[in-house]
């Protein structure tokens, strides 16, 4: 039996109930949003680094106050 369409589209198309979305534009919308993924990933990573940076920053001897500890022969007298 032969198929039922004999002339080849020039234009390799996705045929759905109401409409045809043509090949290229697919491709077109997936790689843009594998771009936009990519740098997304790249802005996030950033900024995680910068959070992790400012966290140490935070934690660093020099900004955390001076805690008095008894000294050993005080303790030991008691």
């Amino acid at each position: 039996m032969p198929p039922l369409n004999q002339t080849p589209s020039s234009q390799p198309e996705l045929n759905l109930c109401l409409f045809n979305i043509p090949q290229s534009l697919l491709l077109q919308i997936g790689t843009a949003s594998i771009l936009l993924l990519l740098i997304t990933g790249q802005a996030a990573n950033r900024t995680l680094e910068a959070i992790g940076q400012a966290s140490e920053e935070l934690f660093r001897g020099d900004r955390l106050p001076i805690l008095n500890f008894p000294d050993d022969k005080e303790s030991n007298n008691s």
